[in-house]
C-alpha cells in the first residue's frame, strides 16, 4: 500500500495568494508606517512582523515537541499521521530564519531609543540596568541563535530518521531507539529553551519592568493547542483528499481531545497568573494588566478568554464533537485565531497603550506567513509516503481505538 501526496493546484494556488498578500501588505505597511517617521508607525510595523513570525514558529516547534513526547511515551496512536507533524517540523528552519531576521532588525535597527525593547539602552533606568546581565544584545543573539538552531537541528533530524527507517531491515528497533535518545535530548533542549529562556527575551522583555514566573508555561501552552490544531487541519485535509488512508475518527478524536485538554490547561496558565497578581495587589504587577484589562485592549482582553476557553469547553467537551470532522476543523481554526489573540495581547500592549485594533497590516502579514506554511509543508509532504510502513508501531496505530 502507497500513500503518496501531490500538491493540488488549489492548494498550491492558495498558498502563493497568501505569500503574495503578505508581501504586498509588507511592502504598504513600510510605505504607511515607516515613511511618517512617527514612534507608532514604527512599532506597529515591527510589532506586527514580529508576533505573526513568532506566533507561526511557535506552532511549527509545537510539532517537534509531539514527535518527542510520542516517542518517550512510545505511544502507537501518532503513527498513521505521523508524517504530519515531521513535516511541519522539519520547517522549523525557516521561519526561525525570518525570525531572527526581524528581531535583529528590531534590536539593531531602532536606534538607542528602541521604543519596543527599552532595555537596549537603560538610559539611567536603575531596573533596567539592574537586568542588564541578563537583558542585553550579547545574551539576547546568542540564546536566540543557539535556540533557533537547536530547534531547526531536531526538526529535520526526527523526520531524517523516520525516513531512514523505511529502508532499514524489517523490525529492525535500532533507528527507532536511535530516536527515543534523540527524543530525550529535545526535551532538554526544549526545556531551556521554550519553557524559560526563548518567551523572556522575546516576548517578556517587551514590558522589561515586569516579570512572571508562570509566563513561559502560558507561552508554552498557547503553542501547544495552536500546534495540534495545525497538525489536525492538516491531517483532515489529506485524509479529504484521499490520503492518510489509515487514519480514522478514533485518530481525530485524539486530536479533538489533545484541543480540548490544552486549552483548558492555557486557561489554567493564564488564570493562575492573572489570580496571583490580582490578588498580590502589587503596582509594578499590575500595571501589565491594568494597560490590557482596563485600557484600550480590554475588549480584546475579555474576547481572548471567550475563545480560547469557553468556546473549547463548551463545543469540545462531548465525546461526538471531537469525532465530527466539521466541528474539530472548525475549532481548530477558533483555537488557532485564539491563540493568535493571545500572542497579540501578550506584544502589543507593551510598547505602547494605543489601541491599534486588529485590521489590514495585522491581518496581511498573518496571510503571508500562513502562506509560506502552506507551501513549505505541502512540498515536504510530497517527498516521502505518508504511511510510515516500517514503524514498529504500525500495528498498533491502525488498530487504535480512543
Amino acid at each position: 500500500m502507497t500513500d503518496r501526496f501531490e500538491v493540488p493546484s488549489g492548494l498550491k494556488k492558495t498558498g502563493l495568494v497568501l505569500s503574495l498578500i503578505g508581501i504586498i501588505t509588507l511592502i504598504a505597511g513600510a510605505v504607511c508606517f515607516l515613511g511618517k517617521h512617527e514612534e507608532t508607525g514604527l512599532v506597529r510595523f515591527w510589532m506586527g512582523l514580529m508576533q505573526n513570525g513568532i506566533f507561526f514558529l511557535f506552532m511549527a516547534i509545537s510539532s517537534i515537541f509531539i514527535q518527542a513526547a510520542a516517542g518517550l511515551a512510545q505511544g502507537g496512536w501518532i503513527v498513521a499521521y505521523k508524517r504530519v507533524p515531521e513535516a511541519i517540523g522539519a520547517n522549523v528552519w525557516v521561519f526561525g530564519l525570518l525570525v531572527l531576521i526581524i528581531l535583529f532588525s528590531m534590536i539593531f535597527g531602532l536606534g538607542d531609543h528602541n521604543p519596543i525593547y527599552h532595555w537596549v539602552n537603560p538610559h539611567g533606568d536603575k531596573v533596567l540596568e539592574g537586568k542588564s546581565t541578563f537583558l542585553n544584545k550579547g545574551m539576547f543573539i546568542g540564546f536566540s541563535v543557539a535556540a533557533v538552531g537547536l530547534w531547526s537541528f531536531f526538526g529535520r533530524k526526527f523526520r531524517s530518521m523516520s525516513i531512514a527507517q523505511e529502508s532499514a531491515p524489517k523490525n529492525s528497533t535500532k533507528l527507532y531507539w536511535k530516536t527515543v535518545s534523540l527524543a530525550g535530548a529535545f526535551m532538554v533542549v526544549y526545556g531551556l529553551t521554550m519553557m524559560s529562556t526563548t518567551p523572556w527575551m522575546w516576548i517578556m522583555s517587551i514590558d522589561a519592568h515586569w516579570y512572571s514566573t508562570l509566563f513561559s508555561w502560558h507561552v508554552f501552552a498557547g503553542a501547544f493547542v495552536s500546534g495540534m490544531a495545525l497538525i489536525l487541519l492538516w491531517t483532515v485535509y489529506l485524509k479529504n483528499q484521499g490520503n492518510l488512508v489509515l487514519v480514522n475518527k478514533e485518530h481525530i478524536h485524539d486530536l479533538g481531545k489533545f484541543m480540548f485538554a490544552f486549552s483548558i490547561f492555557w486557561t489554567y496558565t493564564w488564570f493562575a497568573q492573572y489570580m496571583l497578581i490580582w490578588y498580590g495587589n502589587i503596582p509594578e504587577e499590575t500595571t501589565y494588566y491594568n494597560k490590557r484589562q482596563n485600557g484600550p485592549y480590554s475588549f480584546l482582553f475579555y474576547l481572548n478568554i471567550v475563545v480560547n476557553f469557553v468556546g473549547p469547553i463548551l463545543i469540545l467537551m462531548s465525546r461526538p464533537s471531537k469525532r465530527n470532522y466539521f466541528t474539530v476543523v472548525f475549532m481548530a481554526m477558533i483555537i488557532i485565531f485564539g491563540q493568535w489573540l493571545n500572542l497579540y495581547l501578550l506584544t502589543y500592549p507593551g510598547p505602547s497603550g494605543h489601541n491599534w485594533n486588529i485590521s489590514w497590516y495585522e491581518m496581511g502579514i498573518f496571510a503571508g506567513f500562513a502562506g509560506v506554511m502552506i507551501l513549505t509543508v505541502s512540498k515536504t509532504l510530497t517527498k516521502s509516503d505518508l504511511i510510515p510502513h516500517n514503524h514498529i508501531f504500525l500495528k498498533e496505530s491502525v488498530v487504535h481505538l480512543s
